[in-house]
């Protein structure tokens, strides 16, 4: 009896553990079935998609390419390297030419000597001449101008005229030299944030033709300028801001937007250790005008007062009511340092430590803010009413305006 039943649980328990192993494996098997066509599938799709682009890219490079290159299984691939940039590069970069200043020096006789290197632009061919546009302080002190052609062929040119508060200069060469002249564009237009392509020669000739990318930072920046470097404000330009990287040697080249259109002449840079991407150009729009007085006259016509200012500022205090006897309400103007005969404004009657406070109504608060207003507001024949101090009182007088070349 005992032998049966131990006999007979033997057997169950064999029939427990074999039915669920037979059940496993079966299971097993169509897992591993179904996977293996998943697997075979999904390997299927990705030669078909592998296929599929192989055949895209060798679409693509039959297009046409400007260099090749061999990858690791031994094939040839095509290589596109143009884009818009080259391509205004290329059509452009022979406009952008090196500008020597060259000065005599009596040194052991009359000797000639290299006074800097800069920029310019070929802006137009016409007749028997081609003009190029530079910057003012590039050209300044050169008895003789040079001008230096992509192919580095170096010309002899004619400085037609230069103005210091623009910072530009017209020179004139012989159009036979010069192959092409750039289109100008509009610098009224530009957008902050427009890609922009400056061409020229930082750091003198040997890096002649460098083209730098970028921006446009920012529109209508104010710099100012001390002509005599002697701490006072003479004038503020009106400049563009790019952090396209211009640097000494640049000045007088182009800025370009990606028409191929002139924009702007290259003029300054911020240097400075903490600084960064601070570069500035005249705007086209602004310097057009000037470059076509230049190139006509020599010389810029503006409207002229004739007298010396001096910011009240620059003034020590105590004269303000002592020696001029100005209210105590009256902080900014300019001071009459001198009028000279004959002029507007001495017909006038402005005399000697008058103090103009206002033109037409318009605040003068320095000799900068007369400058601007005599420069950029008015014209030569214009009438204005300045409104002035003296002795402490308040008085009126009107001035007709002359021309003067500058």
């Amino acid at each position: 009896m005992g032998y049966y039943n131990s006999h007979v649980d033997n057997k169950r328990r064999k029939k427990s553990v074999v039915m669920p192993a037979a059940i496993g494996i079966i299971i097993g098997v169509l897992i591993a079935w179904l996977l293996i066509a998943e697997f075979g599938s999904g390997g299927n799709d990705a030669a078909s998609s592998g296929d599929d682009s192989e055949n895209t890219t060798e679409e693509q490079n039959s297009e046409g390419s400007n260099s090749t290159n061999e990858n690791s299984s031994g094939k040839t691939v095509n290589v596109d390297v143009t884009s818009q940039v080259t391509e205004v590069v290329s059509n452009v970069q022979n406009t952008v030419v090196g500008v020597v200043n060259i000065q005599n020096q009596n040194i052991f006789g009359n000797q000639r000597t290299q006074g800097g290197t800069g920029s310019g632009v070929i802006y137009k061919k016409e007749g028997d001449y081609a003009y190029v546009v530079t910057n003012h302080h590039v050209i300044q002190g050169a008895s003789n101008v040079e001008i230096v052609l992509n192919n580095e062929e170096q010309i002899e040119a004619e400085l037609l005229g230069s103005d210091m508060y623009t910072d530009l200069a017209v020179l004139r060469v012989p159009a036979d030299k010069v192959p092409n002249a750039i289109e100008f564009g509009s610098s009224e237009s530009l957008q902050v944030g427009e890609p922009v392509i400056a061409i020229g020669n930082p750091l003198g000739l040997q890096f002649a033709g460098s083209v730098t990318q970028g921006i446009i930072s920012g529109k209508e920046r104010l710099i100012p300028v001390d002509f005599d470097q002697n701490g006072v404000v003479d004038w503020q330009a009106e400049a563009i801001q790019t952090d396209a990287a211009i640097n000494p040697g640049n000045s007088g080249g182009a800025l370009v937007n990606l028409e191929g259109q002139l924009i702007g002449i290259n003029s300054m840079k911020i240097s400075n250790p903490n600084v960064e991407g601070l570069g500035f150009a005249i705007p086209i729009d602004h310097a057009t005008p000037i470059i076509e007085q230049l190139e006509e006259d020599g010389a810029v016509t503006r409207a002229f007062l004739g007298i010396s200012p001096y910011s009240l500022s620059d003034i020590a205090t105590y004269h303000w009511q002592n020696t001029l006897n100005l209210p105590k309400d009256v902080e900014a103007g300019v001071v009459v340092a001198q009028v000279e005969n004959g002029t507007p404004a001495a017909q006038a009657g402005l005399e000697q430590y008058d103090v103009i406070v206002e033109f037409d109504g318009e605040p003068i608060n320095n000799s900068l803010d007369l400058r601007k207003y005599l420069y950029n507001e008015t014209e030569a024949g214009e009438q204005i009413e300045i409104t002035f101090y003296r002795d402490g009182e308040k008085q009126t007088t009107k001035a007709t305006l002359t021309a003067q070349e500058f």
